[in-house]
């Protein structure tokens, strides 16, 4: 059973793998639209038509995605218009480094001749398509947006559906309702931080006179939707920057201020607010975000930790005799054992519950 289950699962993750153009835009409006949900349950309460809270949701949702991809678009954009004024000082720079290694005896005749013909335009020609990829950004948008319409319909009829899944399968019902929850802590959170960080980093940035630092700071606002990696991925652009503008001093404060800014934020503040429903070991994060990178192409860097949540959900907390594993993937290893003594409890109670129904349909009173 174990082997067909494994087996199983690998060919849905495959099946997923090549459909990954269709469900990584659809997951993603999906999470959207769970962040932007308590408005409209909470306009329903106010006795507003589902109809018109499901429009309000999605022009929230409309709001946030233009807003996601516009700021990823001008930063790019800033950048592509930086880099050509920077050729001399690009080709400086990389001639330095490598005379450098070349005294310590790490490079070799084959880069020296890579060196004649380094040019900083064909490596613009080279990232030049992926930047300029409108189609399959347009195509992206489009499902995100046509999958947001959807959702939008399907939610106005949640509450009933939760609420006969409940009677039907309680233990699915807590685990969706968690991860929901997990879900939606996890993008406000990661959005504050992000904001928080992003705007230490631009002060920096700017003490250290580092060119376009709103453009790094929106970079470091960005990536820091993604786990492990991201705080890698905003640093090292501006430091290279600061290297190619002002020398190694500048370049080297610009990865200290960034190490420590971001450790001290996302390494220690951040999980106190994250809580125990979306905390996962530093371990399973970094292999989840490559796992859903495969899966689901560079949507899986932003979707990592909600994919492996919904998959917890949906295997792990959704049958009380897997809560266990929580053990390995928590963050905090007492929620599983408390997930673990809670099943047990439960099950002992159903046992007891049914000793004492058999006990009385077989020895029924005299009245």
């Amino acid at each position: 059973m174990i082997a067909v289950t494994m087996a199983g699962l690998a060919y849905a993750l495959m099946f997923f793998r090549g459909l990954q153009d269709i469900v990584a835009p659809v997951f993603l409006a999906l999470n959207f639209y769970i962040v932007v949900y308590p408005v409209q349950r909470i306009l329903t309460r106010f006795k507003v038509p589902r109809a018109i809270g499901a429009c309000i949701s999605v022009i929230l949702v409309l709001c946030m995605i233009i807003a996601f991809f516009g700021l990823t678009a001008w930063s790019v954009a800033e950048l592509v218009i930086l880099i050509p004024s920077y050729s001399n000082e690009l080709v400086y720079t990389y001639q330095s480094t490598l005379a450098l290694l070349s005294d310590i005896g790490v490079t070799s005749s084959v880069i020296q001749q890579q060196l004649s013909a380094f040019d900083v335009r064909s490596v613009l020609d080279a990232i030049y398509p992926l930047l300029t990829n409108l189609s399959s950004v347009a195509g992206l948008l489009t499902t995100v947006i046509m999958a947001v319409f959807f959702v939008a319909m399907d939610s106005m009829g949640i509450d009933k559906r939760m609420a006969m899944l409940l009677r039907v399968k309680p233990s699915l019902s807590a685990s969706i309702g968690d991860f929901a929850v997990g879900v939606r802590r996890y993008w406000v959170v990661a959005t504050v931080f992000g904001l928080i960080v992003a705007f230490l980093d631009v002060i920096a940035l700017a003490i250290i006179d580092v060119p376009l630092i709103w453009v790094w700071g929106v970079l470091a606002f960005l990536t820091n939707y993604i786990p492990n990696i991201g705080f890698v991925i905003g640093l090292v652009p501006p430091a290279l920057l600061a290297l190619v503008d002002s020398g190694w001093q500048s370049a080297l404060w610009v990865v200290i201020a960034y190490s420590v800014l971001n450790f001290v934020i996302q390494a220690i503040i951040q999980p106190k607010f994250t809580g125990e429903s979306v905390g996962v070991t530093p371990l399973i994060s970094f292999l989840s975000l490559l796992f859903w990178v495969w899966i689901l192409g560079w949507l899986g860097a932003l979707l990592a930790l909600p994919a492996t949540l919904l998959l917890k959900a949906l295997l792990v907390d959704a049958d009380p005799r897997s809560r266990w594993v929580n053990i390995l993937l928590a963050s905090d290893p007492d929620t599983g054992r408390r997930d673990d003594d809670a099943a047990s409890s439960g099950a002992d109670s159903r046992g007891n519950s049914g000793s004492d129904m058999g006990r009385n349909s077989a020895d029924p009173s005299p009245s």
